[in-house]
């Protein structure tokens, strides 16, 4: 008989240990085997390809964001050229000195 019962233990492979070691195998396999790397032609821009239509869309949506910023530009530059105009008026109205008592 044997004295130690831990010998007689399975050995576990931890799942961070296993999960390592896959990640492993799929990056030797991706260095190996180059195709699997490859991108779709979707992605890639082939002929077939939806990515024009993406990037029209990212375009759209970059220039609504762009028309909203200038829209409130234009609305601090109006509210400048309000003020300005306000400050004109009231300069315009002198205070009489000595007036009535």
């Amino acid at each position: 008989m044997n004295r130690h019962p831990e010998s007689r233990r399975r050995r576990r492979i931890s799942p961070t240990r296993s999960f390592a070691s896959l990640r492993m195998t799929i990056a030797l396999a991706l260095v190996s085997i180059p195709q699997l790397a490859n991108a779709c032609p979707v992605c890639f821009g082939g002929s077939e390809s939806i990515s024009k239509g993406m990037d029209t869309a990212i375009w759209f949506l970059l220039s609504c964001i762009g028309l909203v910023q200038i829209g409130v530009v234009a609305l601090f530059w109006s509210f400048r050229q309000r003020a300005k105009e306000l400050q004109r008026r009231r300069e315009q109205f002198h205070l009489i000195e000595g007036g009535a008592r």
